[in-house]
């Protein structure tokens, strides 16, 4: 009985981390989260251990003293441990909830980081805009921030509602086809998180997720100017090929590589799609992945708009993935 208890109790406590968890937070916002869900697990119990003894007692123990004696001391526990505890356990926790909303909803201080997100069935664009002038840095299903740092999220959605989510570092936000929310958070650790689409939104939602990479500001700042430059001429004879099958089989019509004659905004920017943490927001970042995705994306991800390309002829499927993978 004791070791079945200790498995559950160990089952409990591994759903408290991990990249995806509010319970293990890497945000300023998210701190606060998880603080009042422990406090409120805290006074939940506080209750429940309150009203349990009250009624063991009333069970248990032996009456005494006379009737009249009985029922006052009766409806003082039904004051007291009914009413009177559980009501400043729950208005404290009010009192303290409500203490931190003008914080975690005040806007990004001027001259903030800001990364307009626009949700679609079923990927994230994401573009970095410049603060002084310029085109904006546009990637896709991957967000990367630096540390210590505030940024403000204008969300977007382009076809339903959808919800940005980052449970590691806050709460989330709708994104109303027509509308443009915003958001509003601070990392506070490094590291890869995971985001996701809180909103069901459509056959493929549940692979509708995308990566947060947290870095020092100084690598930040490296990643972004990286990514303003265009996609690397390659050098492999089999990355040439690859990129001449790109060009010839119309992908550039819905994708473009900066440095290339694709100039496509339909489907996510691949100039340095390589270089991402993932694929797709979910696949591993391998050209055998690469692969997969340009002959059976819709089987991958169903409902997505990017048709299946099985029908290139596997020489040439092989070298577009070894082109697509070569652009970091």
């Amino acid at each position: 009985m004791r070791a079945a208890a200790l498995t559950l109790q160990l089952a409990l406590l591994a759903g408290c981390g991990g990249p995806q968890s509010a319970l293990a937070p890497a945000g300023e916002h998210a701190e606060s989260l998880a603080r009042i869900f422990w406090w409120m697990s805290a006074a939940a119990v506080a209750i429940w251990l309150l009203v349990v003894g009250i009624s063991a007692r009333a069970m248990f123990r032996p009456a005494q003293g006379d009737e009249t004696t009985r029922l006052r001391k009766a409806k003082q526990l039904i004051v007291y441990g009914g009413m009177v505890i559980p009501s400043v356990l729950l208005t404290g926790l009010l009192v303290y909830g409500l203490a931190l909303l003008p914080r975690m909803l005040a806007p990004a201080p001027s001259g903030s980081l800001q990364v307009l997100v626009e949700g679609r069935q079923w990927w994230w664009r994401v573009r970095y805009l410049p603060q002084g002038g310029g085109d904006p840095v546009e990637l896709a299903n991957e967000i990367r921030l630096p540390k210590g740092e505030p940024v403000e999220f204008l969300l977007e959605s382009h076809d339903v509602i959808h919800s940005f989510w980052i449970p590691a570092l806050g709460g989330k936000v709708d994104m109303i086809p027509g509308r443009r929310t915003r958001l509003s958070l601070l990392p506070t650790k490094t590291g890869e998180l995971r985001g996701a689409c809180a909103e069901f939104c459509g056959a493929s939602h549940a692979f509708m997720a995308f990566v947060v990479v947290i870095q020092e500001k100084e690598d930040f700042l490296r990643w972004l100017e990286h990514q303003r430059a265009p996609a690397r001429v390659p050098d492999a004879p089999l990355e040439r090929a690859g990129r001449s099958v790109f060009l010839a089989n119309g992908c550039g019509a819905c994708h473009s590589v900066r440095g290339t004659t694709a100039d496509g905004v339909i489907g996510p920017d691949l100039t340095h799609v390589g270089g991402r943490a993932s694929l797709a927001g979910w696949l591993p970042n391998q050209p055998a992945d690469f692969e997969r995705w340009v002959a059976q994306s819709s089987r991958l991800k169903p409902g997505a708009h990017m048709p299946m390309f099985h029908m290139l002829p596997p020489s040439e499927r092989g070298a577009l993935a070894l082109f697509l993978e070569s652009l970091k």
